[in-house]
């Protein structure tokens, strides 16, 4: 019998690096053809990405649901889909007047003769999004704002922890837009190493700040620009004129989004030695409030899965087994049946110390670390000894001392007498600083970020640098001149 030839069979990451090259290539010799990218197609590509979540919202909603074992559909209905359409809204309003060049002075006194000078902006070409699992709507196609109203084109790496959130993405991405446009792309971890090391003309990463020292480097090659939307350990001071129920409300309706997987969440909270009771009180009467029942309330959203729920409870487990008071903010409930979700009661670990496994790691769960201080620079001695934070949030109406925390602190964003809100203001510019990221975006910062800010010059009819004495060869016209301008 004749033996018959066969072609080993590539591996799935190959053929997924060879579709993402081919994806790249022919985005990036689409940009260059088409050339200038009119306020009409900008806006044209942020409609299309709205109707995705417009016409799909249930579908996306229920395949996030289902990721997560169970999700709030109302959080998920708030965060991933209004908080996109947000965004995307903004920037549609805004993109002919972000489009407009920016007037600029020439050195006095050419502009006095006729010299212009000027700043457009232009897009930079294909830019890169590794979205992330917390908000995998949000975070695959929110962005799209910003790099779609500066004229770009774009590829997102979705979650493999999400998985069929991203498929659907993925298909509802190529069913809106073709590939040249805006592609959408699967694939574990390999894909993804494979994908951050493209040579796009910018990248967008949010995520962890490990993962994020590998996308640096793969980037590093191609010498690509990148912005980082990271996390970090978010903390809170209560100042003693803050009025501690009001205070307790606010930062467990924040805690309680998507179970504290947010990069924003309150991550651990400085409360007035005196005041610790009252303030603990007052958060267990709030979740309570809110979720009556966390097992089987279909508001109380799953931790992602089971690795990230062990996690979580291996931190419980640790702050325990070192000293901490452990102080579930939840009725009685047995959640160790629990089939096919992983539901966590929100816990305060009360009085942490620094070598306890959730004092020295991003929490990203139902959990939140409560110190107490006598002094408020206590608090601002532990939070500059600490990486730089996404956010920080102080409650208080001292002015000084709101002051004081302001100018003796760093963070990527500050929220006053709230948590986590900031973010949703399309005006400011969103973005961390050292561990917790780099860039900006949201809103015109956005545009900003995903453009190149060309600067045009535009010379006077007249040589005044002949006129002035100042070509060679240089005589005492030439010396007469730099005495008046090098000078106090």
């Amino acid at each position: 019998m004749e033996a018959v030839a066969t072609t080993p069979t590539q591996s799935p990451e190959v053929d997924a690096l060879a579709r993402m090259e081919n994806i790249l290539n022919k985005q990036k010799q689409a940009f260059l053809k088409d050339g200038h990218v009119s306020a009409e197609t900008r806006i044209d590509r942020i409609d299309r990405v709205m109707s995705i979540l417009l016409e799909n919202e249930t579908a996306l909603c229920e395949a996030m649901s289902a990721d997560f074992g169970h999700r709030s559909m109302h959080q998920s209905r708030m965060a991933d889909i209004m908080g996109s359409l947000e965004t995307l809204r903004h920037a549609k309003k805004n993109v002919r007047k972000w489009m407009q060049y920016e007037k600029r002075k020439p050195m006095f006194p050419l502009g006095l003769f006729g010299a212009r000078a000027r700043v457009e902006y232009h897009p930079k070409g294909v830019v890169g999004n590794l979205a992330t699992w917390n908000f995998p709507v949000h975070i695959g196609l929110g962005p799209m704002a910003g790099i779609f109203a500066a004229g770009n084109r774009c590829m997102v790496k979705l979650s493999e922890v999400t998985p069929e959130t991203s498929l659907l993405m993925e298909q509802l991405i190529g069913k809106y837009f073709d590939e040249t446009e805006f592609a959408g792309i699967n694939g574990g971890p390999e894909v993804g190493a494979a994908f951050s090391a493209l040579p796009f003309d910018h990248m967008l990463f949010t995520g962890a700040t490990g993962i994020a020292r590998h996308i640096l480097h793969a980037a590093a090659d191609n010498l690509t620009p990148v912005t980082l939307e990271l996390g970090g350990k978010s903390p809170v001071i209560i100042g003693r004129s803050a009025d501690i129920k009001e205070t307790a409300v606010r930062i467990t309706t924040g805690k309680g989004i998507n179970s504290g997987q947010v990069c924003l969440s309150p991550d651990y909270a400085f409360v007035p030695k005196d005041k610790l009771e009252e303030f603990l009180d007052h958060c267990a009467d709030h979740m309570k409030e809110m979720f009556p029942t966390m097992l089987n309330n279909p508001d109380y959203s799953s931790v992602v899965n089971t690795r990230h729920r062990q996690r979580l409870q291996a931190h419980l487990d640790d702050a325990k087994a070192k000293g901490a008071t452990l102080r579930e903010l939840a009725n009685a409930e047995d959640f160790s049946q629990q089939q096919g979700v992983n539901r966590l009661p929100m816990t305060a670990v009360v009085e942490p110390t620094d070598d306890m496994a959730v004092m020295q790691e991003e929490i990203f769960g139902p959990l939140i670390c409560v110190k107490t201080y006598d002094d408020i620079e206590e608090c601002i001695r532990f939070i500059r000894s600490r990486p730089h934070p996404l956010a920080l949030y102080y409650f208080g109406n001292d002015s000084q001392e709101e002051r004081y925390v302001l100018d003796n602190t760093i963070s990527g964003g500050v929220c006053l007498n709230d948590v986590m809100v900031h973010v949703s203001a399309e005006d400011l510019p969103f973005g961390g600083i050292g561990a917790s990221g780099m860039g900006n975006y949201h809103g015109r910062d956005g545009f900003k970020t995903f453009s190149h800010q060309r600067a045009v010059y535009k010379q006077t009819k007249m040589n005044l640098i002949k006129l002035a004495g100042m070509l060679p060869p240089y005589g005492e016209k030439c010396e007469a001149q730099l005495k008046r301008m090098i000078k106090r």
